[in-house]
């Protein structure tokens, strides 16, 4: 298991998901949710990478998990915890 998406790894074997695309107004936004809670939705930064991007989130969802931080720049625009 790559140290880097240990908790989307986790998230998903646990019946969670996550979702990479287009969410307008938002060319790219990842977000990741489990049966209960919407635990991150982030927003694909000019220049960052698809890999870069996973990073992130994988980050958030650990956020969410261990501190009950939820990131939302989708709405709130950008986090500088990120």
């Amino acid at each position: 298991m790559a140290r880097s998406t240990r908790n989307i790894e986790t998230l998903i074997a646990d019946g969670g998901d996550i979702n990479i695309g287009a969410l307008p107004p938002h060319e790219c936004a990842a977000t990741a949710a489990d049966g209960s809670n919407c635990l991150a939705m982030l927003v694909r930064r000019d220049g960052e990478t698809f890999n870069a991007l996973l990073k992130r989130l994988d980050k958030a969802i650990g956020m969410a998990w261990s501190d009950d931080l939820f990131i939302n720049e989708v709405n709130d625009g950008e986090s500088d915890l990120l």
